[in-house]
């Protein structure tokens, strides 16, 4: 691609793309974030957890419904699966068109979210419907101008594990950004508070475990193994409010010195049960692939994502929640094909000598155990 760096492509960006904003560096920032969670997202559709996704919820602590943290992914057990097809159709769809299609969603208050606007412009994991004790989430399979066959799923309202995204650019002047502790810090506090298995240090430096099983009991052991335990139960109701802790982070400057971890990273790795580092090559390869040197089959993403920035009113269409209908189907085709190859952008930080296939194996035991 001939970029040095990932400050140096967000520099190219402000330049070529947010040229007309006030700030044309911190535009590009935002859309370098907006990239890395569309990486995630399609990232985790491409690995069969679509129909388990719900985006941006707020989440309660552990046993502390009085502070809650919006979460870019949720992932949830699947109570039931519905198909559903709505032909002929007209847009805009939304939740009441659903419910006098189908009585699945009869006696529910509805949301107002459109799963597909008359702009051509889908919601990703619509949700539907929100209890206290389940979620309805609309996902579209396909939809052409006669039809439009969708997925509806009954979710568990606790998930079973969660991703979050970490990017912060680098100003001028400046090694590292200037919030890259403070988020951080978040980041590090979501992780410890939110799962009913906990964290605790040992004098000699140890991490424990420590969680309170369905009949009351608490059990601790090295957390690792703790966690294995877990993971490893016949049935996530044996660990009440158990979930899995992922985070990503990018931009290889803000993280390490060399190849060194920076107080930031060890924060990080030391907090979430999981932590990928998204490469500069991965993430120059996805900007190339979609804006710099598209094939035909990833155009649409590009018209997408230039026509969001193009400083006219309308609105923007190029995020993980709301997505142009066709850069929608260009993504997840270019994921599906290319996901063996999509994994490679990731490295594992921790857990220390684990593979990306054996987290894709966790979230795959978890997600098919009875909740």
């Amino acid at each position: 691609m001939g970029y040095k760096s990932i400050d140096t492509l967000q520099n190219d960006l402000a330049i070529q793309v947010f040229h007309n904003r006030q700030d044309s560096k911190k535009a590009a920032g935002r859309a370098l974030g907006t990239l890395v969670e569309l990486v995630t997202y399609y990232l985790l559709c491409s690995w069969d957890l679509r129909d388990h996704i719900v985006i941006e919820r707020k989440l309660p602590e552990f046993a502390n419904s009085e502070i809650v943290h919006n979460v870019e992914f949720s992932l949830h057990p699947i109570r039931s699966l519905h198909k559903i097809g709505m032909q002929p159709y007209s847009r805009p769809v939304t939740p009441a068109k659903i419910r006098k299609q189908s009585s699945l969603l009869a006696n529910h208050r509805l949301k107002s979210n459109q799963i597909v606007t008359s702009r051509d412009i889908k919601r990703n994991a619509t949700l539907l419907v929100d209890t206290q004790a389940s979620l309805f989430v609309a996902h579209v399979d396909q939809l052409s101008e006669s039809s439009c066959d969708l997925t509806i799923v009954e979710l568990n309202s606790q998930p079973f594990a969660i991703f979050e995204c970490k990017r912060v650019g680098v100003e001028e002047g400046m090694k590292k950004g200037p919030q890259t502790i403070e988020k951080a810090k978040q980041g590090a506090y979501v992780a410890r508070s939110v799962s009913s298995l906990q964290k605790i240090r040992s004098r000699n430096g140890q991490i424990q475990g420590i969680i309170e099983e369905a009949d009351g009991n608490f059990r601790m052991a090295p957390y690792h193994s703790m966690l294995r335990e877990v993971i490893g139960s016949d049935s996530l109701s044996e660990f009440p409010g158990f979930m899995l802790t992922v985070g990503i982070v990018s931009n290889h400057g803000n993280w390490f010195t060399s190849n060194n971890y920076n107080k930031e990273l060890r924060v990080l790795a030391q907090s979430y049960d999981w932590l990928l580092f998204l490469t500069d090559q991965g993430l120059h390869e996805f900007i190339e692939r979609i804006l710099i040197n598209p094939g035909p089959e990833l155009e649409a993403a590009k018209q997408a994502f230039l026509d969001s920035y193009s400083g006219k009113a309308g609105g923007n269409r190029f995020t993980k929640v709301n997505i142009d209908v066709s850069a929608d189907e260009s993504l997840r085709s270019f994921f599906q094909d290319h996901s063996s190859s999509i994994d490679k952008w990731f490295n594992v930080i921790a857990p220390e000598r684990m593979s990306i296939d054996a987290l894709k194996r966790d979230l795959g035991t978890l997600s098919s155990k009875p909740s």
